[in-house]
């Protein structure tokens, strides 16, 4: 628990370079005060804050809207510019899906994508590799996708498979399978029982079993009730210490304490597709969360491919560029499908 206080701590020193001193302790304060809920202790109040924070309709304040397009411009806007950063490398696709390939909506059962959409991704990867990276656990997001084409990496990259079939890129891919979480599922299980049992009395929350981690939805909660969610999610929590408790839109995630996410997993894939040591590969990874910042931060540190953010808001990200919502999403595939096409001469 230390080593991960250790390191969010690190992340946020690196994100708040450009703050005052007490600016960047204030922020190590709340993050240490978050991540204690873990061990019995931390301020709810506090908790409650950074659920505000993570909600969409509080980030206007962050960054002025036209400042930060400025440093995040739309990757329509600049597709030209992206395929000029891609010339003569391997196009690799990495797609979030709730927010990404699907709208947010309240009940995450019925986080449906559009048969365009479908139709599109399927063309996708036809042309490039191309992997759904989701919090959702894999079996849940393929029965959203049912594209067997696809490289799904569920439970934030802690369950990894390869396409069953239809993938000009798979090559012994049917054992590609990747569960560095194996051991938890008992105690995931466990916990989501518990959790489903402490918050059956809160009105509009949904604990979601994801297999390798557990989903607590509060986008249905009224904010009024956000601390008794909270302190629900801290009686069970404090019972497990090897488990860690992060935030994204909406919702919080209970999870092992592994070195393990969605960077993670995007590492593992290249890897696994050969591209581990390459220098003519351009990643390309789409997704609208929090979560989806350990993938942009590794794009970042290797230098290589680039992160795109779907929000509406201004939000702190390492992504490069940004999208405003799937439809645009969706426009942004077609265009590289189509300028894949042109080049094959298809």
């Amino acid at each position: 628990m230390v080593r991960f206080i250790e390191e969010n701590t690190k992340l946020v020193e690196k994100e708040t370079g450009n703050k005052s001193n007490n600016d960047v302790t204030t922020t190590k304060k709340k993050v240490l005060q978050d991540l204690s809920i873990n061990n019995g202790g931390g301020l709810i109040n506090s908790w409650v804050d950074s659920m505000r924070a993570c909600s969409p309709t509080h980030l206007k304040s962050l960054l002025k809207q036209s400042s930060w397009l400025a440093e995040h411009p739309s990757a329509l806007d600049m597709f030209e510019e992206i395929l000029h950063l891609s010339e003569g490398k391997q196009i690799v696709m990495f797609l979030d899906y709730d927010g990404t390939l699907s709208p947010i909506v309240d009940d995450p059962d019925r986080a449906f994508m559009s048969k365009k959409m479908r139709r599109t991704v399927r063309k996708l990867a036809n042309c490039f590799p191309t992997a759904i990276v989701s919090g959702r656990c894999r079996e849940k997001v393929y029965n959203f996708v049912k594209l067997t084409e696809l490289y799904y990496a569920g439970s934030h990259g802690m369950d990894i498979k390869g396409p069953e079939q239809g993938s000009k890129f798979e090559e012994d891919s049917k054992s590609l399978l990747c569960q560095p979480a194996t051991e938890f599922l008992p105690m995931i299980d466990e916990v989501y029982k518990k959790l489903v049992e402490k918050t059956k009395f809160t009105p509009g929350a949904q604990v979601e079993n994801n297999k390798f981690c557990v989903s607590v939805h509060f986008r249905r909660v009224d904010e009024n009730n956000w601390s008794d969610l909270a302190n629900q999610v801290r009686s069970v929590m404090k019972d497990y210490p090897k488990l860690r408790l992060t935030q994204g839109r909406k919702v919080l995630e209970v999870r092992p304490i592994i070195k393990w996410d969605k960077g993670k997993a995007l590492e593992f894939l290249l890897e696994s597709l050969g591209y581990a040591n390459c220098t003519d590969v351009f990643p390309l990874y789409i997704g609208d969360d929090r979560t989806d910042e350990d993938a942009f931060k590794i794009l970042r540190e290797r230098r290589q491919g680039l992160g795109i953010l779907v929000s509406k808001f201004p939000k702190e990200t390492s992504a490069s560029y940004s999208l405003q919502e799937p439809d645009e999403v969706m426009e942004f595939l077609q265009r590289l499908v189509e300028w894949k096409q042109l080049r094959s001469g298809a």
